[in-house]
């Protein structure tokens, strides 16, 4: 009986931890108008992700702001600081993860990038609404799409009061928060 209760605890213990090990990770954003926890999809977008993590991990994020904020569509930010300068890229651009099934739903946290598939380094956008028309189209290079690679599990309410900011257009950016939405850091918690 020993011998049972001792292998049934054992098997019990280490498929605790391998769950715990297989968790997604979960970072905790904070900005200047509140909280927000991302879970990262890295079972699904496994490259994003790191990349993501790596930004993470060397604070890149802390201090860039929410510089373009379309209401009834995304929020974008974690490329510029508050005065709209660039932030140095640490990394080169990653491989467009777009085709992996995920969607641009709402509460999605997805790649910006440019006109170029796999152009996406550290900027990121926050779906406000469901957006089909960003998600990737199979045998469709004009349509290939933005790679979601998390969602927001908390603070969807402080995402939807950054989307009711008063924006205007400053230099070549257009959709800039009038007072700066800082990204104040962001850090693991899982």
């Amino acid at each position: 009986m020993n011998k049972s209760f001792l292998l049934f605890f054992s098997l019990l213990l280490l498929f605790s931890v391998s769950t715990l090990l297989a968790a997604n990770p979960k970072v905790l954003m904070k900005t200047s108008r509140g909280d927000i926890i991302i879970e990262l999809l890295a079972d699904k977008a496994p490259v994003t992700v790191k990349n993501f993590l790596n930004y993470v991990d060397d604070k890149f994020y802390d201090g860039t702001i929410f510089h373009r904020v379309i209401k009834g569509f995304m929020i974008q930010g974690g490329g510029l600081t508050p005065d709209l300068k660039t932030k140095p890229e640490k990394r080169p651009p990653i491989k467009n993860e777009a085709n992996n099934g995920l969607k641009n739903l709402r509460g999605t946290v997805a790649m910006a990038r440019t006109a170029e598939i796999d152009s996406a380094t550290c900027q990121f956008f926050i779906n406000l609404v469901d957006n089909p028309f960003l998600d990737h189209v199979p045998n469709d290079p004009g349509k290939f799409g933005y790679a979601v690679f998390g969602k927001v599990i908390q603070g969807m309410e402080v995402v939807d009061a950054i989307a009711e900011v008063a924006t205007t257009t400053r230099g070549m950016y257009r959709d800039v928060p009038v007072e700066p939405i800082v990204i104040i850091s962001v850090t693991r918690i899982q």
